[in-house]
């Protein structure tokens, strides 16, 4: 068995690398390096949808991928870095690339088969539509 030095600063750097690369020492990240991420993303919900929005700059409708299984719809894809000129020189790059993926649980009251999606200007929309008769009824309580 051999002994290895324990260096708290680089063990809190690894930690922090793994939780976001922009806590890295250097704050650079080299071309090659791929980290997985995942984008924000917001839902709303309206009287006949819920609607999904999720940002995806920099990614192309083709390396994008919505599947509904199950009750949990998911967005999955891949965000790819493109090299710029060999002249320029990063500084600093806070971008992040790779694979992506999210999921979302849904209510019992969509309709799978009505799910539909676009993109355009770096966001992705998912109308999913709710079932008809599937509205709350609202009960009068008379209070006693």
């Amino acid at each position: 068995m051999s002994l290895i030095r324990w260096e708290p600063f680089r063990e809190m750097d690894d930690f922090l690398r793994t939780a976001s690369p922009l806590f890295s020492r250097n704050g650079v990240r080299s071309l090659t390096e791929r980290t997985e991420w995942a984008p924000t993303a917001n839902i709303s919900e309206t009287e006949k949808e819920y609607l999904i929005k999720a940002e995806l700059p920099e990614v192309r409708k083709e390396d994008v991928k919505v599947t509904l299984e199950n009750g949990v719809i998911t967005i999955s894809g891949e965000r790819k870095q493109q090299k710029e000129a060999k002249e320029e020189n990063e500084i600093r790059v806070e971008s992040f690339y790779g694979s992506f993926a999210r999921s979302f649980s849904l209510p019992d009251n969509v309709d799978p088969n009505g799910v539909r999606a676009e993109s355009k200007d770096g966001v992705l929309k998912i109308h999913i539509p709710k079932r008809e008769g599937s509205k709350p009824k609202q009960i009068s309580v008379p209070v006693q």
